[in-house]
């Protein structure tokens, strides 16, 4: 550590260095360091010299797109690291194949040659970790990068190390409101730079694409829900419901990231609740109202005795269920309205064939545009902030392109369209503000039993949704906020049930489709040779979700021109969610391995400490954990359906049995939260 306190002291950086080949980054370099004199003139020569000798030798390129030329001489007072970021990447034979983006030269007397291993290793440690080279990627002065610098002596430090092994969040205070004052303590240092860290591209392309990723849902969702409670709450109830809690969310909420929306359990229970309602003659949306009422009351009494600290008996196998869950619903929904246009193309007789094959067509094309342009930010074509440009914009690029080609075809072919209302009412003409003493009295205590049941649904969606965020491998630095969430969402669904709006709720796929859209990939190369995009950072902002939710709230003013856009655009959208949230999934990893060839394995961390038969049977395990909640999704019993939070509670149990089943070290590599570090790419020396 003595060394990078040394860097920072000596302040010997160089940024964004004009160079196309390494002999003009070690000239530089040596201009540099005679400048300054840290080496004198005479020796000019012979430094630059012996730095060129190691690279015709061999490439001092290490991997994670670092190279670490290195001289030892007399001219040389004593040792140093000039740290150069170059302004564009070079290709200097990396044995990771990765292009070259930063230079840290070595310099030092004669004597220094036994420190060598030592520093380069250090070094190595450096550049290994995600937030650093993002840190020094992004910095724009000799002063942030020194503070990249120190941050990553402080996360290295063994105070940060201890204080890791307690989840952040999910530790009992044993005070009363403890929980929800240490969420509002932590995430209050961060406010104002949730909303400075939104100015940028990423924020718009996210926006765009969000905006039609949250309101395809709503009307979706609205629309069922107006079927099937004859109307008493429908898309227009569940656009306002979703711009109002949306734009709270986003301003006060204490993670930002987090998308609400509908989610199809929700929507079960409200038509199961609209059904008993009709067999016992009771008003409708007063009954819902104190359902609400007493829903938001247990939330609140969950978030003040800090219930969600539970949590911490969720693991990543309980995750990795729940999270391939909502992205197979998102995938299943998106393959069943498309498998329905072509049943309706080719029974009925009054719709064309030709409006099957161009929904298909418009769906895949959304999908593959959205996925290629996904990629592009690796290929070797364009220069990189075009690349970056394409796919940040990807989703958005691949609506507007496929909406466009629809528009193109709209005088011959019929498509079905965003059935969005043509204006902006109740949809049944109801007035707003429910009157919730329209139920007898018996009835205002008897809701407390449905509510429960909703309570347990909606705090654990919100909090698996909220660990699947606040995942080690997605890089969130600003923190959690498990308990106060869960208060302001029992506010919301108290406040939406006095005006019969429907309950919003963390939305998975959404909320990690933000999550991403916001974030900085860098390729890695396994150990096996496989490439892989890697989560390194997350523009952790509350712009996006404001923009978003502002333009759901002018959507309702402009619901005729939301008619234009095909349905089918939509569920290619939908189909490319659902794919990008499975990818990183472990779970699915682990699944290719029951029908991969055993002898090309990939080494991950688990296959070198765990048997394949004990991985297969672990997997198989999760594969009917998650077939269970499918199948509950799927049936028909509306008893089943309505315990579907029990389902889930119940994956707690079953992984606490796996420890009577699986050995200690097994389970610990199976379903640890995050990879190790020797899962990259190992350094070369």
């Amino acid at each position: 550590m003595e060394l990078l306190h040394q860097i920072i002291d000596d302040e010997l950086f160089l940024l964004d260095l004009e160079a196309r080949d390494i002999q003009s980054v070690l000239e530089q370099t040596v201009d540099y360091v005679v400048s300054h004199d840290y080496v004198d003139e005479n020796h000019r020569t012979a430094l630059l010299e012996s730095l060129m000798e190691r690279e015709r030798v061999r490439s001092t390129a290490i991997g994670h797109a670092v190279a670490v030329p290195h001289a030892y001489l007399a001219g040389v007072g004593r040792p140093m690291v000039v740290f150069v970021r170059l302004k564009h990447s070079l290709n200097l034979g990396a044995p990771d194949r990765i292009p070259t983006r930063f230079v840290c030269v070595l310099l030092g007397p004669p004597e220094a040659v036994q420190e060598h291993l030592d520093t380069l290793t250090l070094i190595a440690q450096l550049m290994s970790d995600d937030e650093f080279r993002y840190e020094a990627g992004a910095a724009i002065n000799d002063k942030q990068l020194a503070e990249a610098f120190q941050n990553f002596v402080f996360r290295t430090s063994p105070e940060a190390h201890a204080q890791a092994k307690i989840p952040e969040g999910l530790h009992y205070s044993g005070q009363f409101l403890g929980g929800i004052i240490h969420d509002v303590q932590r995430r209050v240092p961060h406010y104002l730079s949730d909303f400075t860290d939104g100015m940028n591209t990423k924020t718009i392309a996210s926006s765009v694409f969000l905006f039609f990723a949250c309101l395809a849902p709503a009307i979706t969702f609205g629309g069922i829900m107006g079927e099937q409670t004859g109307g008493s709450i429908g898309a227009v109830e569940m656009l306002v419901a979703t711009a109002v809690c949306g734009l709270l969310y986003a301003l006060i909420g204490g993670q930002p990231m987090t998308i609400l929306g509908g989610i199809g359990p929700m929507l079960v229970f409200t038509k199961i609740l609209y059904d008993l309602c009709e067999s016992f003659g009771a008003p409708f949306l007063s009954a819902y109202a104190w359902v609400g009422f007493w829903t938001a009351g247990f939330l609140i009494l969950f978030a003040v005795t800090e219930a969600s600290c539970l949590m911490r008996f969720f693991t990543r196998f309980t995750d990795e269920i729940f999270a391939a869950l909502m992205s197979l619903i998102f995938i299943y929904e998106s393959v069943r309205n498309l498998y329905a246009i072509f049943t309706e193309g080719f029974e009925d007789s009054g719709q064309s064939h030709d409006t099957s094959f161009l929904s298909l067509l418009l769906a895949l094309g959304t999908f593959y545009i959205a996925m290629s342009l996904m990629r592009i930010r690796r290929s070797r074509y364009l220069v990189p902030f075009i690349r970056e440009f394409l796919a940040d914009f990807g989703p958005a690029i691949a609506l507007g392109m496929m909406i466009w080609l629809a528009w193109m075809w709209s005088g011959e072919v019929e498509l079905d369209k965003l059935n969005a209302p043509a204006g902006f009412n109740t949809t049944s003409g109801r007035p707003w503000l429910v009157d919730p003493f329209e139920t007898p009295v018996w009835l205002r205590w008897a809701a407390a039993g449905p509510a429960l049941l909703a309570a347990l649904l909606i705090a654990l969606s919100q909090n698996i949704t909220s660990r699947l965020l606040n995942s080690p491998d997605l890089k969130m630095k600003k923190g959690s906020a498990y308990h106060f969430d869960l208060l302001l969402i029992g506010v919301m669904v108290g406040g939406c049930s006095l005006f019969g709006l429907p309950w919003l709720v963390a939305a998975t796929v959404r909320s990690l489709a933000h999550v991403r859209a916001l974030a900085t990939n860098e390729e890695v190369v396994t150990a096996n040779g496989e490439r892989k995009d890697q989560v390194i950072h997350v523009n952790e902002n509350r712009v996006t979700g404001l923009i978003i939710h502002v333009l759901i709230g002018f959507s309702v003013l402009l619901l005729p021109y939301l008619q234009i856009t095909p349905l089918s655009v939509l569920y290619g959208l939908f189909l490319y969610m659902g794919v990008v949230s499975l990818m990183g999934n472990q779970f699915f990893e682990r699944l290719t391995l029951l029908v991969m060839d055993s002898n090309l394995y990939p080494q991950t961390h688990y296959m070198r400490r765990v048997p394949p038969k004990t991985i297969h049977r672990f997997t198989i395990i999760q594969l009917a954990c998650l077939t269970v909640l499918c199948l509950v999704n799927l049936s028909d019993k509306q008893y089943l359906k309505i315990l579907f939070p029990l389902f889930i509670a119940f994956l707690v149990p079953v992984r606490i049995l796996l420890n009577k089943i699986f050995q200690t070290e097994h389970l610990l590599a199976l379903d640890a939260d995050e990879e190790p570090k020797e899962e990259e790419m190992q350094w070369a020396g």
